[in-house]
């Protein structure tokens, strides 16, 4: 077998990617994906140059439009982008612009020139995102001059055209296709430019976004201003369940991120206000969604739980002996919105989903600290308010992680000889893929599954009695119940219980679960259907995912057992009764109408029940939780109105199996 040589690695092996394929042969460096997230990001470079025009002062609209080719326009009215000769450069700025990397009017900010602060700042994104098109062509109005540029696939095409222009307007209108070639994925949906321009207009106040989205020849247009920017967004956000007003702060300050460094600019947009409804932080940074926070975040953990503590502490609101609250128990009732801006900044990443600068953190930390102090001082009701709503979130979540540690008491171990249920009967499988629990109604039910049961894999849990309506018990009670707590510590996988924090009290895990099968198993009367309701209740609250897994059946007992000469049917429901009897025809025949579980024989149960080849299963599906979760409210929660509603509205559908005399 010939050997394949091996390619000599030396100095002819080392190559440098020019021109355009710097951002099409890698664009995941430039964008972080090559995918659908670095196509929107693209988009984003674009949308920012408007943005930063605007907040200058320059222009009070930006229109974004999605047409159905895929391609996008984003047009502002700014000063227009110097597009002709640099002297300075010695080229066309049209050159430095959209083909160099590193090129843009933003690197001299503390030198007062073109833009005090900026959100597209590293001069990448304009020249990046034309090297990753299909094509682009640039309108730009500046100057009495209209000028237009074409580019295809990174590489312009018929150079620089300028023409007259009479009209007093200025601006920039660019409209592109990402290339398939660089990204896998450009289909960007309508709801990503919603999103990114709602954003936009919370953190620059006064500034129109206009969004326009092809549909068919027309357009559908949504347009978003907020006048008083984050402060307009939070009072939206809090809207009628705000027990504080909103606050507004602001300042402009100096800093540095080192001694040895220089310092430069930065300025600080605050609003927040409390609630026990709602909860929201959002961060921005020179108008950049900050997704991952960084600084801004670090600032207000600091800054909050700080000053509230210190709140309480002077004011002796903690009991005797109380732990310190954490930043959690604030965050619960916080909303929190911060826009900073800087001349200076540091990302994580070209992204910009977090800021790192430490002298915007310090800074932030200080004026945070100080603001809230002045709020408590001048607005004592309301600092009243914060810190009993603050110590409520506080003892509420210790209770829960007390709740969450009992829960854990009682579900943990294995059912050995040592930590037993009482009355359940385990099947000689290990297997937890071939094994099935049936959840059975009393003890004589036991009896007869018992009997009827395939013990190599068939476990049985009695039921004693109905069990508690889990929508309407608290989790106190609801663990406090033996019934439940072993019937759960049977199943063996945990709960999936949520405190107000939204932070599970137990840990479940699907992968702990013993069985395969959980079958309810009750009889086909009013008792019957309502523990098996009772139960259905217990394991969508507690354990939903169960359900979603397809792991809850329910077993069908027959109604009818007809009896002719050798021959026995069973009939589950009036149709096969009048099925059967209609087949027999003329033969003599016994009508029996089916006993409960217990009364039963063990061949017939076997067979009608629990022997996989001749039983009747029905599958509890997930389909529809919202109107599951709603049926169970109105028949089952605290809903009053809403269950006498549905009985005026449907009773008579029932009255055939009303249990009266």
């Amino acid at each position: 077998m010939a050997k394949t040589k091996a390619v000599e690695y030396g100095d002819s092996s080392i190559s440098a990617l020019k021109g355009a394929d710097r951002v099409r042969k890698r664009p995941a460096v430039i964008f972080g994906s090559d995918g659908i997230d670095g196509c929107q990001h693209s988009v984003f470079e674009i949308l920012s140059n408007s943005i930063d025009e605007a907040r200058e002062g320059y222009g009070k609209k930006i229109t974004v439009t999605r047409f159905s080719d895929g391609s996008i326009e984003v047009e502002d009215h700014g000063r227009g982008i110097p597009v002709d000769f640099n002297e300075k450069e010695n080229e066309f700025n049209w050159k430095l612009v959209f083909c160099e990397m590193y090129a843009g009017g933003k690197y001299n900010n503390n030198e007062g020139e073109s833009y005090e602060f900026s959100l597209g700042m590293n001069g990448l994104g304009l020249c990046s995102t034309q090297y990753s098109s299909e094509y682009m062509d640039v309108d730009i109005r500046r100057g009495g001059i209209r000028y237009t540029l074409h580019f295809e696939k990174g590489e312009n095409v018929g150079g620089l055209k300028k023409e007259p222009y009479n009209k007093k307007d200025t601006g920039t209108k660019i409209r592109w296709k990402p290339d398939l070639e660089v990204f896998t994925d450009i289909d960007i949906q309508p709801e990503y430019f919603l999103d990114i321009m709602k954003r936009q207009a919370i953190v620059n106040a006064g500034v129109e976004f206009v969004f326009r989205n092809q549909n068919g020849k027309s357009f559908d247009t949504t347009t978003y201003c907020y006048v008083n920017g984050i402060e307009d967004h939070v009072a939206e956000v809090i809207g009628e369940n705000g027990f504080t007003s909103v606050q507004h702060w602001t300042t402009e300050v100096k800093t540095r991120d080192r001694d040895d460094k220089p310092e430069y600019k930065c300025k600080i947009d605050v609003a927040v206000a409390f609630s026990n409804q709602t909860r929201l932080t959002e961060y921005y940074h020179n108008s950049s969604w900050l997704e991952h926070g960084g600084a801004p975040d670090k600032a207000v953990r600091t800054a909050f739980l700080y000053q509230i503590d210190n709140y309480l502490k002077t004011n002796n609101k903690y009991n005797k002996s109380e732990s310190k609250i954490k930043f959690d128990d604030i965050e619960d009732c916080l909303v929190c919105v911060i826009s900073s801006f800087s001349s200076v900044s540091s990302y994580e990443n070209q992204t910009k989903k977090s800021v790192t600068n430490k002298g915007i953190q310090d800074a932030m930390t200080a004026f945070l600290k100080q603001s809230l102090e002045v709020y408590f001082i001048e607005n004592p009701l309301e600092a009243d308010k914060i810190a009993q709503q603050v110590l409520v979130n506080k003892r509420s979540r210790e209770n829960a992680e007390k709740t969450r540690l009992n829960i854990k008491k009682k579900l943990s171990g294995s059912l050995d000889m040592t930590n037993r249920v009482a009355k359940f009967v385990d099947c000689r499988s290990k297997n937890a893929e071939e094994r099935e629990l049936f959840i059975v109604e009393g003890d004589s039910a036991l009896g007869a599954c018992k009997q009827a049961r395939n013990p190599d894999f068939q476990a049985i849990m009695p039921i004693r009695g109905k069990i508690l309506n889990c929508l309407k018990a608290d989790y106190d009670k609801i663990f406090k119940s033996e019934i439940i707590t072993d019937l759960l510590r049977v199943l063996g996988c945990g709960v999936e219980v949520k405190s107000k924090a939204n932070k599970n009290l137990s840990e479940f895990d699907l992968n702990a679960l013993r069985w395969n099968k959980v079958i309810l198993c009750t009889d086909a009367d009013v008792d019957g259907f309502q523990i098996r309701t009772l139960l259905l209740t217990m394991l969508y609250r507690l354990t939903p995912t169960l359900i979603n897994e397809g792991k809850v059946f329910i077993a069908e007992s027959p109604l009818y057992e007809i009896t002719a000469k050798n021959d026995v049917y069973f009939a589950y429901d009036e149709a096969e009764k009048d099925k059967f009897i209609a087949e027999i025809g003329k033969e003599k025949f016994t009508i029996q109408r089916s006993k409960g579980l217990g009364e039963n024989e063990p061949d017939m149960m076997n067979l009608t029940t629990m022997n996989p080849a001749t039983r009747r299963l029905i599958k509890v599906m997930p389909t529809d939780a919202e109107k599951t979760a709603e049926i169970f409210d109105i028949l089952l929660g605290d809903n009053l109105q809403g269950r006498k509603d549905y009985i005026v509205a449907h009773g008579n559908e029932y009255i055939d199996n009303l249990d009266v005399s």
